[in-house]
C-alpha cells in the first residue's frame, strides 16, 4: 500500500477516515473535482458523519479538499502557484541540508544511505514502482538525518506533499523512475565525495524532473487545475 507520508497509526475513527482518503486522494483515486458528501463516506467506512467531518476538515487544512458551505465538498485541483511556491522553498532548505550535510560526512553515513539505494533499486527490479514514492521520502528524509537537520524534513515533507499527486503520475512512467533513481545515486556519491557544488547541481536537476510532468498534464487535463 502507498502512502505518501506518515500517518500515524489510526486510533480514531477520524484517523481511519483520514488515512483512508488521504491515500486514495493522494494516489488518484480520487481525482481533482471528484464531489464528496460526509453521508456517502460514513456510509462507505461504516463510521459516523462526526469523524469523516473532521477528516474532511484535516484534509481541508492540507490543501487537498475545497469544504463550501452548502454545496458538495470536492478534491482540490492543482495549483500551479503553490506548486511553484512549494518547490522553490524545498529548492531553498534541501541546499542548505546539503552545505551542512557535506561538512560531517562521512563513510558510515555514506554507507547507510547505500543502503537505501539498494532497497530503492530491489524494488525498481521487482516492479513495485508504488512502493518507490515512500523510498523517495525516506530517502530524502535520511539525508536531512544524517546531516544533523532532522527537523529541515518537515518542512521538506510538506512541500512534497504538495505535487505528491503529480509525482504518483509521473512515477508511473518507468523512464522516470529510472532517472529519479539515478538523480539518487548520484546524490548519494557526490555526498560520499564531499563535493558541496556536485549535489547541489544533481539536487538542482533533481527537483526539475516534474517540470515535464506538469506541463504534460496540465496541457492533457486542464480541469485538474484551479
Amino acid at each position: 500500500m502507498l502512502k505518501t507520508m506518515d500517518t500515524p497509526v489510526a486510533r480514531t475513527s477520524t484517523d481511519m477516515v483520514f488515512n483512508a482518503l488521504y491515500e486514495e486522494i493522494s494516489t488518484l483515486k480520487l481525482l481533482p473535482g471528484t464531489k464528496m458528501s460526509e453521508a456517502e463516506v460514513a456510509n462507505r467506512m461504516g463510521v459516523s458523519r462526526q469523524p469523516v467531518r473532521d477528516a474532511f476538515n484535516r484534509l481541508g487544512n492540507m490543501g487537498l479538499l475545497l469544504i463550501r458551505p452548502q454545496r458538495a465538498t470536492v478534491v482540490r485541483g492543482f495549483s500551479m502557484d503553490e506548486i511553484q511556491n512549494s518547490r522553490f522553498i524545498r529548492l531553498a532548505v534541501e541546499l542548505e541540508v546539503i552545505r551542512e550535510a557535506c561538512a560531517v560526512w562521512d563513510a558510515e553515513k555514506a554507507g547507510l544511505l547505500e543502503a537505501s539505494l539498494a532497497e530503492q533499486r530491489a524494488v525498481i527490479d521487482a516492479g513495485q514502482n508504488d512502493r518507490f514514492h515512500a523510498m523517495d521520502y525516506d530517502f530524502h528524509r535520511l539525508i536531512c538525518e544524517l546531516g544533523g537537520r532532522p527537523l529541515a524534513f518537515e518542512t521538506i515533507e510538506r512541500c512534497k506533499q504538495t505535487v505528491d499527486r503529480l509525482c504518483v503520475l509521473s512515477f508511473g512512467q518507468e523512464r522516470a523512475l529510472s532517472d529519479v533513481f539515478g538523480d539518487h545515486c548520484d546524490i548519494a556519491q557526490a555526498l560520499a565525495a564531499r563535493d558541496e557544488q556536485a549535489v547541489r547541481d544533481v539536487m538542482r536537476r533533481h527537483l526539475r524532473r516534474l517540470d515535464e510532468t506538469v506541463t504534460q498534464i496540465h496541457s492533457a487535463h486542464a480541469d485538474y487545475f484551479e
